[in-house]
């Protein structure tokens, strides 16, 4: 297993004012980190690949698609601009030295129809997906994309939909991710739906139900850890956790209140927590 901790806690794009927090993930024990990969360009990217490298940290990335580059959109033009930016942010992960694409990147994100996904734009959105997973596998990166809850789109909302939409891809490049807060929303049954994600699985985020510190909440975790060890699932998990550092993330996450007494104390606890819960199921 592989514990990462999603940057997105600091901020929405790498400067330098993250690099002391790199140091202290360092420390505390992280594998990697999950950078946020919002602004695509292949140049600054790979500069930030070596200071990782020189980090000690290991990388995966997440990503998104808005209304100008929907990749179901009944506009061909803006489908078109959804697969573009989907491949370049597939090319920045490259750049980066990240394994592993993860997001709603299916889908523009927030946007609604007020129905759930057509016929046609479940299509649309294999055959674009399908063609940035294509384009993935000429690159070391994995595409996992991620069944997001009700409130916040409507292409796909849990693991039922995900491992639909990824057998329709089929390719071997578009895995589908687990997240433990969207579930926690979505799902009737925990141990059903990881059963479900199972043969898909290529990423999962802890993330507890206020979004704070993994394990301090009402997240069925017991259910959680168990089904996952019992999938076999060995790869990375990252804690996806949000709060008031960055307005524009904050207001994008709904986060008004500080629930945690520091972003190192959330990180450090959730880190304990991961490798607790783990430890115990592997014996």
């Amino acid at each position: 297993m592989k514990f990462g901790m999603n940057l997105l806690l600091w901020t929405a794009h790498l400067d330098d004012s993250i690099l002391p927090v790199l140091d202290r993930l360092k420390k505390m024990g992280y594998d990697g980190v999950e950078v946020p990969m919002f602004e695509l360009n292949e140049e600054f990217y790979g500069k930030w690949g070596k200071r990782l490298d020189d980090a000690g940290l290991e990388r995966t990335a997440v990503t998104v698609r808005t209304d100008a580059d929907n990749p179901v959109s009944p506009d061909a033009a803006i489908r078109a601009k959804g697969v573009a930016g989907n491949k370049l942010a597939v090319d920045c992960c490259e750049a980066l030295g990240a394994v592993t694409m993860c997001g709603p990147f299916h889908s523009a994100l927030g946007s609604f129809s007020g129905a759930g996904p057509t016929k046609d734009e479940w299509k649309w959105g294999v055959e674009t997906m399908r063609e940035v997973a294509e384009h993935a596998a000429k690159t070391g990166v994995t595409l996992t994309v991620e069944a997001v809850n009700r409130f916040e789109c409507y292409m796909m909302n849990c693991m039922q939909d995900a491992a639909r939409f990824v057998q329709d891809v089929a390719h071997p490049r578009c895995k589908l991710m687990y997240d433990t807060f969207h579930s926690n929303i979505e799902e009737k049954n925990i141990p059903a739906a990881i059963a479900t994600a199972a043969p898909h699985l290529g990423h999962v985020h802890i993330s507890e139900n206020d979004r704070s510190t993994p394990g301090k909440g009402n997240v069925r975790w017991a259910e959680n850890f168990d089904a996952l060890a019992k999938t076999g699932y060995d790869g990375w998990m990252v804690v996806e956790a949000f709060g008031l550092a960055m307005p524009e993330v904050a207001a994008a996450t709904k986060i008004w209140r500080r629930m945690y007494e520091s972003e190192d104390q959330l990180a450090s606890d959730a880190l304990a927590f991961m490798k607790s819960e783990t430890t115990k199921r592997r014996g």
